[in-house]
């Protein structure tokens, strides 16, 4: 059963869904609406889940569902999973880009992990750089740590100083 991202409570469960460019208006619309009717019939073993689909930044597709309500099973996370890669088919585009997505300049850039070291030194990347966390658990976490500061995540360890 779908409702809004906003109705859903903060230990909902999620997974952060990076896409490799901004969706178009229409295809945001598109994926939207597929998704919402995806999660609609959404069930574990049978039984009905509440959840829900938005799409933040035209790049970042979360699925939520409340496992207080009913908990989601391998089978019904899989095939969250396989909505997503059907969709990616259809519409050639890559549900699950794996590069570290920042800001920059106003806008969302991405990169490659092995590329991070050299945005750093050439100050492209500092330690108020807002990076996104795809690796929240849950609706709380994503509220509060989604978007961090690159000191404030993994990636501060680039930007420590050792003093002489």
């Amino acid at each position: 059963m779908f409702i809004p991202f906003e109705k859903m409570p903060d230990y909902a469960r999620v997974w952060v869904y990076q896409t490799d460019k901004n969706l178009s208006d229409a295809e945001f619309i598109y994926v939207q609406e597929t998704l919402e009717a995806q999660v609609n019939q959404w069930a574990a073993h049978g039984v009905p889940l509440v959840g829900s689909v938005k799409i933040f930044h035209n790049r970042f597709i979360v699925v939520a569902v409340d496992e207080v309500q009913n908990q989601a099973s391998g089978c019904s996370i899989d095939a969250s999973t396989r909505w997503l890669k059907e969709l990616g088919a259809e519409m050639n585009i890559n549900f699950f880009d794996r590069s570290i997505a920042f800001i920059h300049e106003d806008a969302i850039q991405s990169v490659e992990m092995l590329k991070i070291k050299a945005l750093v030194a050439e100050g492209i990347i500092h330690p108020e750089t807002l990076i996104f966390n795809n690796l929240v658990a849950n609706i709380g976490e994503f509220k509060n740590n989604w978007q961090v500061s690159a000191a404030q995540s993994w990636m501060k360890r680039y930007f420590l100083t050792t003093s002489v």
